[in-house]
């Protein structure tokens, strides 16, 4: 996706205790790639850009600054996530198979959905609810 293409993106944004940790667990355990990864003074993750196909995350190190203020990660906040990322990947077996690998946590096993496609759900290592499906919400039904 180019920048004009990206006219009304929806990007999700996280936020971990170890930014650099987790982008490098991201990008084997679900195969994001990094896109930018700007660190801060300390080396922490100022702000960090992970492309999958045509979509985008934004993560960075947990701070005291005025975002960190108002969004926390599961790790900070007694292991409860307030939201969750659903994204479509073309063979879930396979990409389930790379998670276990990668140590990921699988919260809700693979399985076929009533409503179509397939899916499973995990927890990566500081808390964050992923969801990964065949089930294309934009496809015709």
């Amino acid at each position: 996706m180019n920048a004009s293409q990206a006219q009304s993106a929806v990007i999700p944004t996280l936020r971990y205790s170890d930014g650099q940790a987790a982008i490098e667990w991201l990008c084997k355990a679900f195969g994001f790639e990094k896109n930018l990864v700007v660190p801060d003074k300390s080396g922490a993750i100022a702000h960090a850009q992970l492309t999958f196909g045509n979509g985008m995350i934004m993560l960075g190190s947990a701070n005291n600054n005025d975002f960190s203020k108002l969004v926390k990660s599961p790790s900070e906040s007694g292991g409860i996530g307030s939201q969750s990322v659903y994204i479509v990947v073309p063979n879930v077996d396979a990409h389930h198979a790379k998670a276990i690998e990668a140590r990921a946590e699988i919260v809700i096993a693979i399985k076929d959905e009533d409503y179509g496609g397939r899916g499973y759900s995990c927890r990566d290592p500081e808390g964050h609810i992923w969801n990964f499906g065949s089930y294309n919400p934009w496809a015709k039904h």
